[in-house]
């Protein structure tokens, strides 16, 4: 996030280093993904309404703003923590924390009290708040600058497989074979899982910590202070993007169960409709692996067409084989797959235009999603993943194109805009609420809207900066 200039160390290998990051980007995904699983369990639990459920993400989301905004002001009084500390030492403090947010959850299953599970989620937070500043930014640096956007799509991608999975994984031990024999629902199911997450995550630290990772001297930068960055009008627009992109994709599959157990739609129970769920998440993992073949400007066209092919299948069916639905059941989302080639190939890309023809196509299918019935609502709704894939590597980087010295604190501005996880699905909460679940989902529909007119903005705005530059010979 606070990228400073390194000094280049000599030429070497990366592979263990990139490997053992890459295992806690999965964790990572996978316990973030678990809020989907627990917001439909404690409504139940504690016989929540949805405004009350979505604390939840609130409190979980709400801890990224608050940490990356400590982080923020530390960084324009003292310089960057991270360059002080260095890149592993940060890293395994993330994990720590995360790991005891995990812990927490045995004393708050234990007493059975609602604020106790959100005080956890909200330490979990801080903890991949900290993996959020730290992880992405020691993974740009594995290896050259060239290929640095690949490496992070690539580490971006496991994530999103760790989200796939944990809905299938997860839900099981929560809703069968952990909960109570008589099939009552009981905080004590959330107790071991949650043990057993921090144990991986110590596991992962201790691997880390052994593991020789490389430590990059860094050049002290100068602090920027006051708020300069907001000097660009683009960098506004794509925090506001950033905020609406990362509140429609949490609310979308924080609603995705309780969606599809409305009668309505499907009137599935919780046991089915976490298989459903994963395709939501394995949707974005699909879409990030052809997203970084697609955005590879070295590569033809025909290439990328062979490339993205063979990506797609394979992705497919590793989600076939973790969920436990038939093919015929799934087979729907193969028409996602071809029209998300076909948007890619119309963006031609251009992460901006394809930002925003994604962005119309969520439109579309939520709106689908709100008029519709039955398995068309249905589908539409779990088509929403695919196109979500790319959007926030390409928010981040058009809001932060161009900012020079200010890049920095604009990194650090779009970072605190992941609070929109904490506020959008409060707002869908209150809306399902007072108009029912299926109505509610209006309000992703404006988060979408927002983002493809930032794409259309940045389409228009940062061509027009470039040709300027090219024109004075800058």
């Amino acid at each position: 996030m606070f990228m400073n200039k390194e000094v280049q160390p000599q030429s070497r290998n990366y592979t263990v280093p990139l490997i053992t990051i890459t295992l806690l980007f999965f964790m990572w995904g996978f316990i973030t993904c678990m809020n989907d699983i627990l917001i439909p369990y404690l409504k139940q639990l504690f016989n929540l309404t949805f405004f009350e459920s979505m604390l939840v993400q609130f409190c979980f989301f709400g801890a990224y703003f608050i940490g990356s905004l400590i982080y923020f002001l530390i960084s324009i009084s003292k310089g960057d923590p991270i360059n002080k500390l260095g890149y592993k030492k940060g890293i395994l403090f993330g994990i720590f924390l995360a790991a005891f947010g995990c812990i927490l959850f045995y004393p708050a299953a234990t007493f059975s009290y609602y604020p106790l599970f959100l005080g956890a989620l909200f330490i979990l937070g801080l903890g991949f708040t900290v993996l959020q500043i730290t992880a992405n930014a020691y993974v740009s640096l594995l290896g050259s600058e060239e290929s640095a956007s690949s490496r992070l799509n690539m580490t971006q991608a496991f994530n999103a497989f760790g989200t796939t999975i944990a809905p299938v994984l997860g839900g099981h031990l929560i809703f069968e074979f952990f909960s109570s024999p008589d099939g009552s629902f009981s905080a004590v199911a959330t107790r071991i899982p949650y043990l057993i997450f921090a144990g991986i995550l110590l596991l992962v630290a201790l691997l880390i910590s052994r593991v020789k990772l490389p430590s990059f001297q860094m050049e002290e930068e100068e602090i920027i202070k006051g708020w300069g960055a907001l000097e660009f009008s683009h960098l506004k627009f794509g925090v506001f993007a950033m905020f609406c992109y990362v509140g429609g994709e949490v609310a979308v599959g924080s609603f995705i169960i309780s969606f599809l157990e409305q009668p309505q739609i499907m009137g599935f129970n919780e046991i089915i409709s976490k298989n459903y769920l994963s395709l939501y998440w394995g949707g974005a993992m699909i879409g990030r692996f052809l997203g970084a073949i697609s955005l590879n400007q070295s590569l033809s066209q025909g290439k990328k067409a062979v490339y993205m092919l063979g990506a797609a299948a394979a992705v497919f069916l590793v989600i076939f084989s973790i969920v436990n639905l038939s093919f015929s059941q799934i087979s729907f989302f193969l028409v996602f797959i071809a029209l998300n080639f076909i948007a890619f190939f119309i963006g031609k890309s251009a992460p901006a235009r394809t930002l925003s023809i994604f962005a119309a196509i969520n439109v579309v299918l939520l709106i689908s999603a709100m008029v519709n019935h039955g398995e068309l609502a249905m589908y539409s709704i779990l088509g929403i993943g695919i196109f979500n894939s790319i959007m926030f590597s390409n928010i981040y980087t058009l809001a932060i194109s161009g900012l020079g010295k200010y890049t920095s604190q604009g990194s650090s501005l779009v970072v605190m805009a992941i609070l929109g996880g904490a506020i959008v699905p409060i707002f869908q909460g209150y809306l399902a609420d007072q108009f029912g679940v299926q109505h509610s989902f209006i309000i992703p529909v404006f988060c979408y809207l927002v983002i493809l007119i930032f794409g259309a903005y940045c389409t228009k705005y940062l061509g027009h900066v470039e040709s300027t530059e090219a024109k004075s010979g800058h």
